[in-house]
């Protein structure tokens, strides 16, 4: 087992649906997903730092396996916590080669309120 894959603990995607209201327009819910496994890092950069106290939210960096392909806007929730996180990257910008030993993909993250 390596660091890496000890790091992963379980998450659930959050999927947006929208539901009709009953007069004519419709509300937004969340419905929970697939679950998968993710390893969160805390991003304590200086410039991170910096942007928070301009009100910026807290950054993370999410990593998982190839396979696990997070893209712009999607939302996942941490179950240890229920801490929920709004994808700001693209999954399809920071993976290993598929000839790679490690089995690696990364997005970018916000912790981020349902509204």
């Amino acid at each position: 087992m390596s660091l890496l894959s000890e790091a992963y603990e379980k998450a659930t995607i959050l999927n947006k649906v929208n539901v009709s209201d009953g007069r004519g327009g419709y509300e937004v819910t969340w419905v929970d997903g697939a679950t998968i496994y993710l390893a969160f890092t805390f991003d304590t950069s200086t410039a991170a730092r910096i942007a928070e106290k301009d009100g910026v939210k807290n950054r993370y960096t999410i990593s998982s396996k190839r396979n696990v392909n997070l893209q712009f806007n999607d939302v996942v929730r941490r179950e240890r916590d229920g801490k929920t996180f709004r994808i700001t990257s693209d999954g399809n910008d920071n993976y290993t080669p598929n000839s790679a030993s490690l089995d690696l993909r990364q997005v970018e993250a916000e912790e981020w309120s349902l509204p």
